[in-house]
């Protein structure tokens, strides 16, 4: 990245804090022994440190114990280990799940594809702020429904969903619940048992650890439900995931959840202080600029705003140096309008010119200013453009 590049991106990936490459150094130049060689020395120190890394990653979740955390690539291979687990290990009681629309890409994916292997799938619309329904939900719920899949926070708005609520409506019904919290953690005060989830999926990169590092929570449960292995040839992680384990990685999750959860009070004040002013400056510059999403329930450094009159693809491509995104990293290769904003009601040509912007622990109010103030100067300057009379 230049020098000079504002990035407000951070909700499609973060840096690595200092601090966690600090904690995770050691593990890939000293401590490097494969944690399943546990016939020697540097074996059995490498699978200590696992394991205190996985007690350390349950501590910060409020998991009762570390024997609830699988350790992943990240929250998409999680998801797509909880959903299609779930498809094979509960067949005998149903084969219904319920999840909601603007579900991330990881999770719909996964649910359409079991769809269209015989299972039935319910995706509940939201409001207009993106929030699901739950009185639909609560109808949605059938005698077969072995599953409820919900987001915690909006990868696109920021928009937190009342997954507790969610969860006792399902838990009257004797149905789990799924949620994909990797957009919540360590910008939420976020304790499992608060939330009554069954099944919870991270990834470091969203909360200042590496790439290639997630974990899964599964609730113990008696008797223990058995998901079948995602990966198979070794029986690493309870059996779930062969492979060798990704011990640095581990340990640098676990230090940035820690980190998290020591800095998580400060930390939203401060980014929920930058976004307004952030959001203030854009809207007082440009006419008709539209903040999507909840005001009240939504994540302190997320704002989605779109710009009537305005060529999305175009905006993006006038500002060079402002790292920011159109919804989704996952499915930023697409051109068409957010799905997670057409739910909403947004007006598709609307959609299409939003810019999603997300702070996060490296950002100043230096960067806020400057990067409202291009935005606020490309939106004037395009619209000006398009309504330039055109010579003949």
């Amino acid at each position: 990245m230049k020098r000079d590049d504002i990035y407000l991106d951070y909700n499609a990936s973060t840096p690595c804090d200092p601090r966690v490459v600090e904690a995770m150094l050691p593990y890939l130049t000293q401590t490097y022994a494969n944690p399943s060689s546990r016939n020697h020395h540097p074996g059995r120190e490498a699978y200590a440190a696992l394991e205190k890394a996985r007690g350390t990653v349950a501590r910060a979740l409020g998991c009762r114990s570390g024997t609830e955390i699988v350790f992943t690539s990240g929250a998409t291979e999680a998801n797509n280990l909880v959903l299609s687990g779930i498809a094979t290990a509960m067949t005998s009681r149903g084969r219904h799940i319920v999840t909601q629309t603007t579900e991330h890409p990881s999770v719909l994916e996964p649910l359409r594809h079991l769809q269209r292997n015989g299972w039935e799938l319910t995706e509940i619309g939201v409001d207009c702020e993106g929030r699901i329904r739950l009185d639909e939900l609560e109808a949605s719920l059938r005698d077969d429904t072995v599953l409820v899949s919900l987001m915690l926070a909006n990868n696109e708005t920021g928009t937190v969903q009342p997954v507790r609520d969610a969860s006792q409506i399902a838990h009257r019904r004797d149905v789990m619940l799924h949620c994909d919290a990797a957009q919540g953690v360590g910008k939420l005060v976020l304790d499992i048992d608060q939330l009554e989830v069954d099944f919870l999926t991270l990834s470091g990169h969203k909360v200042y650890a590496p790439k290639g590092i997630g974990a899964l929570f599964i609730r113990r449960t008696k008797p223990p439900l058995r998901l079948p292995p995602s990966i198979r040839g070794g029986g690493h992680e309870g059996g779930l995931r062969s492979g060798t384990p990704n011990l640095a990685g581990a340990v640098a999750l676990a230090r940035a959840l820690e980190i998290a959860g020591q800095e998580v009070a400060s930390e939203s004040g401060r980014l929920a202080e930058l976004r307004d002013r952030l959001e203030g400056r854009i809207t007082a510059g440009v006419t008709d600029a539209k903040v999507n999403g909840s005001r009240e329930n939504r994540l302190p450094g997320t704002s989605n705003i779109s710009f009537a009159a305005v060529d999305g693809n175009a905006l993006l491509a006038s500002l060079p140096d402002v790292a920011v995104s159109t919804g989704s990293a996952c499915t930023s290769v697409h051109s068409e309008a957010s799905p997670v904003l057409r739910a909403m009601g947004v007006q598709a040509q609307l959609a299409k010119a939003s810019l999603r912007l997300s702070l996060g622990r490296f950002t100043t109010r230096e960067e806020v200013d400057r990067a409202a103030e291009r935005i606020v100067t490309e939106v004037t300057r395009l619209r000006t453009v398009k309504r330039r009379p055109q010579s003949t």
